[in-house]
């Protein structure tokens, strides 16, 4: 049975990695898009800021969110004074973090089965008298499903292992940072602890291999459906 203490950092990972997932997923698809359909000067750009989280150490992460969105920094000093929001050092920080880092995972899954949708049958649609919009979410998105799900949960399991960025950026908190990597990291630092962390590792394997599962069952259904069409 896990304490109360273990079941804690489970439920508070199982939120922000699920939040984070919600609130980055429309800007994923929207980013993979462009990537994928879309020539413009900068491209290449922005490519390279999409996935510099996957080539960065993640406590570099965290302190160019503190920077930026520490309570003292350009965007949090703003949110603070003009709304009385902090994200540092709470969840809401936590779920920005996991957000940076499993982003890039998101984007590449949705561009590449964005890019192997034929063009022919968005350009049959246009000429049929379809707007862009109409073509985008009734012939390109359905056909891209299969990534989209698999950008998702492959994002989730990545979120749910992030740890340099959180706590860099939100610190380790106990019910309101402090995720399963990091209530770990504490177990490994308390004495006489082992057999704690040793459960938090098992039930992080157990669920980054169901996430894993998932996204392959997902994909296939999804594929399935889409050539019985």
């Amino acid at each position: 049975m896990l304490s109360e203490y273990e079941l804690q950092a489970l439920l508070l990972s199982l939120k922000i990695s699920s939040v984070a997932v919600l609130v980055s997923l429309p800007l994923g698809v929207l980013c993979a898009w462009l990537l994928a359909r879309v020539r413009f000067v900068g491209k290449s750009l922005l490519d390279g800021i999409v996935h510099l989280p996957l080539v960065l150490p993640p406590v570099v992460i965290g302190y160019l969110l503190l920077v930026l969105m520490g309570r003292q920094g350009v965007i949090g000093k703003a949110l603070y004074d003009w709304f009385g929001i902090s994200v540092s050092f709470s969840w809401r920080g936590a779920v920005i973090a996991v957000a940076v880092v499993s982003f890039p995972l998101m984007v590449r899954s949705i561009r590449l089965a964005l890019e192997s949708v034929d063009p022919k049958l968005e350009q049959a649609a246009r000429t049929l008298g379809a707007s862009p919009l109409k073509v985008f979410f009734t012939i390109t998105l359905p056909l891209t499903i299969p990534g989209v799900l698999t950008g998702a949960i492959l994002s989730f399991a990545r979120a749910l292992g992030e740890f340099g960025a959180t706590i860099t950026f939100v610190s380790n908190i106990p019910g309101e940072t402090q995720t399963i990597p990091l209530a770990m990291f504490s177990f490994i630092q308390t004495p006489g602890a082992e057999q704690e962390a040793a459960r938090l590792c098992v039930i992080a394997v157990l669920i980054a291999l169901s996430s894993l599962l998932a996204s392959e069952w997902l994909t296939r259904k999804a594929r399935r459906r889409l050539n019985a069409l």
